[in-house]
């Protein structure tokens, strides 16, 4: 904070009655952003050379026996004397922050090398938050607190569920509900800690240490959710994947096990929602109570969301509105991954969300019409008039929906339309697919397709990437079954039985039209038979994927 905004809060407090008309803010050193940024660069980049030095003298005394411990405690120490300063340079001060990094790291190591997991997790927990309540740096509270979060979720499960395995993630959702509820705790120290005097600096202590701890624990509940709606798309594989091993990990629990943590959930998000209507007087109404029970019921089905309602309940009527908005971002990613969840079939998602979102909209509808009068008291006299003289904003915004209604049924009877066209006009070609680890082939509801693709294609990622859309040269028998052979070059003319086939750019490498087939769940064994793609393609080398075939080119249908 300034100090022009600081001396303004005070002077609105003395006026509220809220401080002493004595009161003065305190002196504040006006440091310029870039100063302190390039000084602190400087600390970073002399204590490089300064901890290497150290790490030489000492040798062995680091690695062997209590000498972590001895340096960890030693380095912790003179970082919390430097943040504790008020009068040392900008250069020893920033210098505090690495040798706080390698005091916890030395702990850190010598706890994991002679402590269980669970004991040294734990014990770093602690160390973080001690060490955070002795600096009076916010910002570092925070850091703090978000790693104390961390360790604390480590200290609740096995060693073996840091692999994922099938038993590793309802031990994560023991961690992370544990978790949160020490953050609940924490949010009932601060509130008795202000209640009382002299305890002030307690209050402020765990408020930002408590700060990063939800934020780590709202990341760990929106991440055992598993991949959200449609970020899979935007997100590299190698990321992609991993989460989808921890969803089919988690999928593995036991229907009596999944029964109780959809309880949990739902006493949570009561819980949750109890605490907002008994602080706010005014959600105690009737389309309230229908929110809550919409939210109730999202709760049920989605095991992790009630623990983030409680977190948004608290931090709303706490008007911890940073806070707030990052447990709205957790709730809205657990819902979207509620889609993928394979529990439940595709149709019944979409219909209870579908739900959800009509019953939401109308007791909004509901809402308005109570907050405006129960509909019909704030309407003008004369309603002629006004449809004299209509709006011509009103007509604008109208007008823009209208047209954009157009637009959009255009664009798609058009794609539409082409896809017909090629369907219809399209020459019948079976492309053999690449042999795929049945494991792998069958994912959720679709298939993923491989076709067999000549290296020289197969590699031509980045050179074929321009705004044309290259062909591949297919040479077709008697059966209809194509075989790629070649790009085709400007130069080079079709031979009577070869045809191009446009390449498709998706990752930033062409395929043949696509590579996935989607179908309905339940029917992987049927597709599991395919062996070659079924396309048409058109004379202009445009094609479509319009099915699967087995091994002796028969259909398979659903």
């Amino acid at each position: 904070m300034s100090a022009g905004r600081l001396d303004a809060v005070v002077r609105a407090a003395i006026a509220e009655g809220v401080l002493p008309v004595t009161a003065t803010s305190s002196e504040l050193e006006h440091r310029p952003w870039p100063v302190v940024l390039l000084i602190g660069l400087g600390a970073w980049l002399a204590a490089i050379p300064l901890l290497i030095a150290v790490g030489l003298l000492l040798g062995d005394f680091i690695s062997r026996g209590p000498g972590p411990y001895v340096v960890g405690v030693l380095f912790l120490a003179g970082a919390i004397v430097v943040f504790r300063s008020q009068s040392l340079p900008v250069f020893v001060e920033q210098l505090a922050l690495p040798a706080l990094l390698v005091g916890g790291g030395a702990l850190g190591f010598a706890l994991y090398r002679d402590v269980a997991m669970q004991g040294a997790s734990a014990t770093l927990a602690v160390i973080a938050c001690v060490v955070a309540a002795s600096i009076d740096r916010a910002w570092l509270r925070v850091l703090l607190g978000a790693a104390a979060a961390g360790f604390a979720t480590l200290a609740f499960v096995s060693k073996g569920a840091l692999n994922l395995n099938a038993g590793a993630l309802p031990q994560f959702f023991i961690a992370w509900h544990a978790t949160l509820m020490l953050w609940v705790i924490a949010q009932a120290v601060r509130r008795n800690a202000l209640e009382r005097e002299g305890s002030i600096a307690l209050a402020a202590a765990v408020e930002s240490i408590a700060a990063g701890w939800l934020l780590v624990t709202l990341a760990g509940l929106a991440w055992l959710s598993g991949m959200t709606f449609l970020a899979g798309a935007s997100l590299q594989p190698n990321v992609a994947l991993d989460i989808a091993r921890e969803a089919i990990a988690r999928e593995t629990g036991g229907a009596r096990l999944h029964a109780l943590q959809q309880a949990t959930s739902v006493a949570l998000a009561a819980g949750g929602l109890w605490w907002g209507a008994r602080n706010w007087p005014s959600l105690r109404r009737p389309w309230c109570a229908g929110v809550a029970a919409v939210l109730l019921l999202l709760a049920w089905f989605m095991p992790t969301l009630g623990a983030v309602l409680l977190a948004l309940s608290i931090c709303l009527v706490a008007q911890r509105w940073l806070q707030a908005g990052a447990a709205c971002v957790a709730a809205a990613w657990i819902i979207g991954a509620f889609y993928y969840q394979s529990r439940y079939p595709l149709a019944e998602k979409a219909l209870l969300l579908v739900a959800a979102g009509a019953a939401l909209g109308a007791l909004a509808w509901l809402a308005i019409r109570e907050a405006s009068g129960a509909g019909g008291a704030d309407l003008p006299a004369d309603p002629a008039a006004t449809a004299a003289a209509p709006d011509p904003n009103s007509l604008l915004q109208w007008g823009g929906i209208a047209l954009a209604l157009v637009l959009t049924l255009g664009v798609a009877n058009v794609g539409i339309w082409q896809k017909e066209d090629v369907i219809a006009r399209g020459q019948p070609v079976f492309v053999e697919l690449a042999p795929v680890d049945p494991r792998s082939l069958m994912q959720g509801d679709y298939m993923r397709l491989d076709f067999r693709l000549p290296g020289d294609i197969a590699g031509a990622d980045e050179s074929l990437l321009s705004l044309a859309r290259p062909r591949v040269i297919a040479r077709r028998d008697a059966r209809g079954v194509a075989v790629l052979l070649r790009i085709e070059t400007a130069a080079a003319a079709l031979a009577p039985d070869e045809i191009g086939i446009e390449l498709t750019p998706k990752n930033g490498r062409w395929i043949l039209v696509t590579d996935a087939w989607f179908f309905r769940e339940g029917d992987a064994e049927r597709w599991s038979k395919a062996r070659y793609g079924e396309f048409r393609v058109a004379p202009d080398g445009r094609a479509l994927l319009v099915g699967v075939a087995d091994r002796a080119l028969q259909p398979i249908r659903p």
